[in-house]
């Protein structure tokens, strides 16, 4: 990693990921997470202050940067429910079969290099009965716009982390093995190549 992806993407990221429009997107699933809670993705810790204390028994916190980590380690000091981080890829999850009430991830599908495989981790720990919730943004229906995010993909996923601008996250959700049980999509506030949004919840299949 250069000096860019250690010192600066961090505090980029963070900052684009807590503007108001995506703080909002975030308070529409995060709140209902419960139980025995995996965070794919936790980035800087953008999530944490929308968990319902009351629900949470405990949040696995997973994220590869280690930079970043790092910002949501000081941004989980006092939280109300233990949290524990882990630092390995999402492709391989360190938890148990059927040990997780929910899963959460909030822009993050668009960044992994191999989301299939990572959402086929997160299905394998989810309990019978265990839910996926999403906000994400990606692949636009109207063709104008997608033809912008093919253009502008490479570009961009160079200067943001690796994130992709087109993927089609309800047909990734079903090759992961979850059937999409709620959503909802629309643009967001912002330049439409990187707004278009889509939000709710997913089953195993």
């Amino acid at each position: 990693m250069g000096f860019y992806d250690r010192h600066i993407l961090p505090k980029v990221l963070h900052l684009a990921c807590g503007m108001k429009p995506i703080r909002y997107q975030r308070r529409k699933v995060v709140p209902e997470a419960s139980g025995r809670v995996l965070e794919i993705g936790i980035g800087s810790g953008l999530n944490l202050p929308y968990y319902d204390p009351a629900k949470v028994e405990k949040l696995w916190g997973l994220e590869p940067a280690a930079e970043i980590r790092q910002m949501a380690e000081k941004a989980a000091v006092g939280a109300p429910f233990p949290i524990e981080f882990i630092g390995l890829p999402g492709e391989s999850i360190p938890l148990d079969d059927a040990s997780i009430d929910t899963v959460v991830t909030t822009y993050t599908l668009c960044t992994i290099p191999d989301a299939v495989a990572t959402l086929r981790e997160m299905r394998r720990v989810l309990k019978p009965g265990g839910k996926l919730l999403f906000s994400e943004h990606g692949k636009a229906p109207d063709a104008e716009v997608k033809r912008w995010q093919d253009r502008l993909d490479t570009v961009w996923g160079h200067i943001a982390g690796g994130c992709h601008l087109n993927r089609d996250i309800p047909a990734l959700l079903r090759e992961g093995g979850f059937a999409v049980e709620k959503l909802d999509t629309m643009y967001i506030p912002g330049p439409r190549p990187l707004s278009f949004n889509y939000w709710g919840s997913a089953t195993p299949a």
